[in-house]
């Protein structure tokens, strides 16, 4: 399997061009330059920032100047620091994986996807120039595995919408039940030698998505350590989620505790489907909730980390500030310097 040359170990902008208030203060403020600086003296080689299209596009569709701006900021910033960049459309008019943002309709709707094609060949116009240090990401987290064949078909389209401008720079694709690593072997195969298969992980949900307050299933005073048994992920899971959102721990033993070994079962066939379509495979989100213990943030970390280590998978942790995941934040500060070998 390839690597990901450049986009090996990084961290997400997660809050600041996107699932914010897109006003003139939280652009200038939530995320600056200094913040850049930092992320490069923690060793990391990239960041991932998310955008919607709210940032650039108007509701009717027209081009916000002041929108695009600031991703060439960030582009810049990115360069002199020597940080490669996933450009991510985390929303697009029609879609975004947050029910709460309303959105709804695009992948019925081909007025809505041709908005979506010409959005990022106008990306690809602004920004293709630096190929050398950016890629873009076509769309964060379709759901419905009943997307899929759509999201073939739109991915696809897009792609050789893109190509017509920027014949060669990499682009990012995900698949279904919010990019899980289950849904990688249902991608395409490549349309060339830059495509990358990407997906998230916050496995198991149960520890990383601890006493989260919008999950509305979660007891907001529930926790469980790094260490539990399987037998006690699994009640906790079943006590605590949805059904759709419980994790497969067949083939453990039920006394054992969740280690390394997990993940590597989790991510053994996304493993191998890149390995036989020789794809990069690239995970553009993981974390853990910060209502977690620190220290056995750390742990996830470690076990997580080994996995992506020993098998070449490029990762962007979620996320750098903010978002009730902020690594940078005060009540990470005892443990980041443990965290950030691991990232």
């Amino acid at each position: 399997m390839r690597k990901f040359e450049g986009f090996e170990r990084g961290v997400n902008l997660g809050g600041w061009l996107s699932q914010c208030d897109h006003t003139e203060n939280t652009y200038d403020t939530f995320i600056t330059r200094d913040d850049f600086k930092k992320i490069a003296s923690w060793g990391l080689d990239h960041i991932r920032i998310p955008v919607d299209y709210d940032l650039v596009e108007t509701d009717d569709g027209k081009y916000k100047e002041s929108g695009f701006k600031r991703i060439s900021d960030a582009i810049a910033w990115a360069r002199e620091n020597h940080l490669n960049m996933v450009l991510d459309l985390h929303k697009t008019y029609g879609y975004s994986f947050d029910e709460g943002e309303a959105e709804s309709g695009f992948f019925e709707n081909e007025k809505y996807q041709e908005r979506f094609y010409k959005l990022w060949e106008e990306f690809a116009k602004r920004f293709g120039e630096h190929k050398d240090i950016l890629a873009f990401e076509l769309l964060n987290e379709v759901t419905l595995p009943s997307y899929k064949d759509a999201w073939n078909r739109i991915s696809n389209t897009c792609v050789e919408r893109i190509r017509a401008v920027c014949p060669d720079i990499n682009i990012l694709i995900g698949g279904y039940l919010n990019n899980s690593v289950k849904a990688v072997r249902d991608l395409l195969p490549p349309h060339d030698g830059h495509i990358v298969y990407n997906f998230h992980c916050y496995e198991p949900l149960i520890f990383t998505h601890q006493g989260a307050y919008w999950i509305n299933t979660m007891d907001e005073s529930f926790r469980i350590p790094v260490g539990a048994t399987y037998r006690e992920l699994k009640a906790a899971s079943e006590a605590q989620l949805a059904s759709d959102y419980i994790a497969d721990f067949a083939g453990f033993d039920d006394e054992t505790a969740c280690d390394e070994r997990f993940f590597e079962e989790l991510f053994k066939d996304a493993i191998l489907t890149a390995e036989e379509r020789n794809v990069p495979l690239y995970c553009g989100e993981y974390g853990v909730v910060d209502l977690a213990n620190p220290k056995e943030t750390v742990e996830w970390y470690r076990y997580i980390n080994k996995v992506f280590t020993n098998h070449g998978i490029g990762r962007a942790a979620w996320t750098y500030h903010g978002k009730d995941f902020g690594l940078a934040d005060a009540h990470m500060k005892d443990v980041i310097d443990d965290i950030i070998p691991l990232l």
